[in-house]
């Protein structure tokens, strides 16, 4: 099966991503939901079935992902307990 991982910040999708398992494992850097959107289109006519979030993407990014893929490929994202927001603000704002 073909998965991916699409991690949000200060990245370039045609610099920086990297392959696994012959391209069977993806993880692609997207600077931006627009970006994500296109790359998360591309996978799926790639074939790849799942796609994970980093944690950036939040629901509604997540949402947006499930719409550019017509609902058609499963996606998950990153969360993390309540009792480490703090940590989590310290590292990224929110």
């Amino acid at each position: 099966m073909k998965y991916a991982f699409l991690l949000m910040g200060d990245y370039q999708p045609g610099k920086d991503h990297a392959e696994m398992k012959e391209g069977q494992v993806r993880m692609i850097g997207v600077s931006s939901l627009d970006e994500a959107e296109e790359a998360a289109k591309e996978l799926a006519a790639d074939g790849v079935k799942c796609i994970e979030l980093c944690g950036a993407f939040k629901e509604t990014g997540a949402r947006r992902i499930i719409q550019a893929t017509e609902g058609k490929v499963a996606v998950g994202f990153v969360t993390h307990f309540p009792e480490q927001d703090d940590l989590f603000f310290a590292l990224f704002g929110n």
